[in-house]
């Protein structure tokens, strides 16, 4: 009997360090930042903050899953909902680079087309923005490097994936985008003619014929190229631009000679 209070207090012991083992096991993948339970819960405040537009406490925690998590599905959706955060918080180079990461990293994803699309989006931008207004400044008179880049986006989605879901979208931004490019060319043709840099603005036109021969500038396009031509005293090439012109655009005003090398603000129509 003068052993019983000691097994007693041997089994008390040994349940008392299960209890706590099983009380540490349990709580570890709460405290363990790389546990999935902690990932869902960093997501999920991620998750809110793209909602309420908090978007820089977003990146955070995507910069933090994504490198947490690496390799993994749940790495892959961070990355698209970085970009789409440093998107809307105006960051267009960062969103870029990691819309970039995740087409290298990841080109069997089923989630592709989206960052495609994605991309596209990203450097598609019609907001002219508070000065561009001021100024009456239209977009096809700003650098076009976005507008080519998006273009390029648009177009590998529509190539790759003909039947997604965004590729419809993406048509019809391509044609937009390829309307804009071809006037932006002319109306650098038109400024160099209005200036007297002939050989510049034959240039830019011939450009803009070559490039977007089936866009609505591609007329004038033709027109500033004869009458560039002109001014450089070629004829035979005149002649060459004006026939085009003339086939092309058989009802075209500018072969009334009405030209008044586009003084008046050209993106107006009243």
């Amino acid at each position: 009997m003068a052993g019983f209070p000691r097994t007693v207090a041997w089994r008390s012991g040994l349940i008392a360090a299960l209890a706590l083992a099983l009380a540490a096991c349990s709580s570890a993948p709460k405290d363990d930042p790389n546990s999935q339970a902690s990932l869902d819960k960093l997501y999920s405040e991620a998750k809110d903050d793209l909602s309420s537009g908090s978007y820089d406490r977003a990146i955070k925690s995507l910069e933090r899953i994504e490198g947490r998590a690496a390799g993994t599905v749940v790495a892959q959706q961070a990355q698209l909902d970085l970009a789409w955060a440093f998107h809307k918080s105006g960051e267009r180079a960062q969103a870029v680079s990691t819309l970039d990461r995740f087409i290298k990293l990841n080109p069997s994803s089923p989630a592709m087309d989206y960052a495609l699309y994605m991309k596209g989006l990203v450097n598609f931008n019609e907001d002219l923005g508070l000065f561009g207004r001021l100024a009456s400044q239209d977009i096809s008179e700003r650098d076009q490097q976005a507008s080519r880049d998006a273009m390029l986006a648009f177009k590998q989605l529509i190539d790759q994936f003909p039947n997604s879901k965004y590729s419809a979208e993406a048509r019809i931004r391509v044609d937009y985008i390829t309307n804009t490019l071809a006037v932006y060319e002319v109306h650098v043709a038109r400024y160099y003619f209005n200036r007297g840099a002939y050989l510049a603005a034959a240039n830019r036109a011939q450009q803009a014929v070559q490039e977007f021969q089936r866009a609505p500038a591609a007329e004038e396009a033709l027109f500033i190229l004869a009458q560039s031509y002109d001014k450089l005293d070629l004829p035979a090439l005149r002649d060459d631009a004006t026939r085009v012109l003339k086939q092309s655009f058989p009802a075209s005003p500018y072969l009334s000679g009405d030209y008044d090398g586009g003084k008046k603000a050209w993106w107006r129509f009243w």
